[in-house]
């Protein structure tokens, strides 16, 4: 279950993922040594090393340490060397960076997000640490409308959507990969208040399965202009 209060602020970042091993929401040592590799406290503004979402301007947050694991797991079957990530509003960059440790250096991460100034913000968070990863292009990232998809790179093994949908929009499941994995937080059609964190997995004769595995609170996937508007 995923954590849903924020728990005490850490000291660092192997505090944050120490707390996060000790609960049990990273079981995988591969995640645990990525996680301890890209620190959020460089894709952070305020209380960087809680265990909550973050506001990080423009209408949208940083999801908790949490989440961020759980998501990792999910897909992690799906990062493989050489593999191919979609990581739809992107946001701070924090899990395209992730993702892109966890594919390769034959892999590659599309950070996709309609706000310029984030997508600003990101290469200057990766740049911080990880500068390799934009310089050999293992990470790109894209101003544009992440409904969309990013077609002429795809397709993608595993695509993280960011921000919640009233339904997954049929561009990302016509870009994911067969044997891949699609995780969307999406809006309840019987309870339109609540969300719930879907796994989408395309066979390799392109069947859709979805699998809904918990509650989540993500910001509305939807136009720049309602996100965030700059008049």
């Amino acid at each position: 279950m995923l954590t849903m209060f924020c728990s005490k602020s850490a000291k660092n970042n192997d505090e944050l993922i120490s707390q996060l091993k000790e609960r049990r929401e990273i079981k995988s040592d591969k995640i645990e040594k990525v996680m301890r590799l890209v620190d959020r406290g460089d894709f952070a503004k305020d209380d960087l090393y809680e265990d909550c979402p973050q506001y990080i301007g423009y209408g949208a947050t940083i999801s908790a340490p949490n989440i961020h694991a759980f998501a990792i797991e999910h897909l992690e079957d799906v990062l493989k060397e050489g593999n191919k990530v979609l990581d739809v509003g992107s946001g701070s960059g924090y899990l395209s960076t992730c993702f892109a440790y966890l594919v390769g250096k034959s892999g590659q991460v599309i950070g996709i997000d309609h706000i310029k100034e984030l997508v600003d913000w990101s290469y200057s968070n990766v740049s911080k640490n990880h500068s390799a990863l934009l310089k050999s292009k293992r990470i790109q990232f894209i101003i544009s409308d992440g409904r969309e998809g990013y077609a002429e790179n795809g397709p993608y093994q595993a695509i993280h959507v960011g921000a919640a949908a009233k339904k997954t929009p049929q561009k990302l499941l016509d870009q994911l990969a067969p044997g891949g994995k699609l995780l969307i937080p999406v809006y309840s059609l019987s309870n339109p208040g609540t969300q719930t964190l879907e796994q989408i997995e395309k066979s390799e004769d392109g069947q859709i399965f979805r699998t809904k595995l918990t509650g989540v609170r993500f910001v509305p996937l939807t136009e720049k202009e309602v996100q965030w508007n700059d008049d």
